[in-house]
């Protein structure tokens, strides 16, 4: 019997403070999957790491890959961990920063679309990232990670 490895994501969940309240910034996952879905199909900028790997330096490194920009080097306030419907254990921390969501320029990834058609295609890891408040990424945010967005009103209240 095989025994598989649990899959680990680590992420950074960049936040801001504007003139109307605080602001966190989430990715849309990209793809043909996720290109008609809203609620659920936002996520904390994130990628699965390696056990050898430290989960802050996979969370930075990440954030590098899916957004094609340096991560804030605002203080890291740790958020925990996350368990995902599909059994992902998900690790976030939260660091301030402002960047524009016009400049980001996404990784890609492949797969076979449209499915049984022996076609691979790219797709961005994630197709648009956008600033969004407190209750307003609570409606679109994968649900596990809601809690990452509670963490951070604790930390920040």
């Amino acid at each position: 019997m095989t025994v598989r490895a649990t899959r680990r994501s680590a992420g950074l969940l960049v936040f801001r403070h504007t003139a109307n309240g605080p602001e966190v910034l989430l990715g849309h996952m990209g793809g043909p999957l996720w290109s008609k879905k809203d609620a659920g199909a936002w996520t904390v900028p994130k990628g699965e790491y390696e056990p050898d790997e430290p989960a802050w330096e996979a969370a930075r490194r990440e954030f590098r890959e899916e957004l094609g920009l340096a991560p804030p080097d605002g203080e890291a306030v740790p958020l925990g961990e996350v368990v995902q419907r599909n059994g992902k254990i998900v690790t976030a921390w939260a660091v301030e920063g402002d960047l524009d969501p016009a400049a980001i320029v996404p990784g890609t990834f492949t797969m076979e679309w449209p499915p049984r058609s022996g076609r691979r295609q790219e797709f961005p890891e994630l197709d648009r990232v956008a600033w969004f408040t407190p209750d307003r990424a609570r409606a679109v945010i994968v649900t596990a990670q809601a809690a990452f967005l509670d963490r951070l009103a604790e930390h920040s209240g």
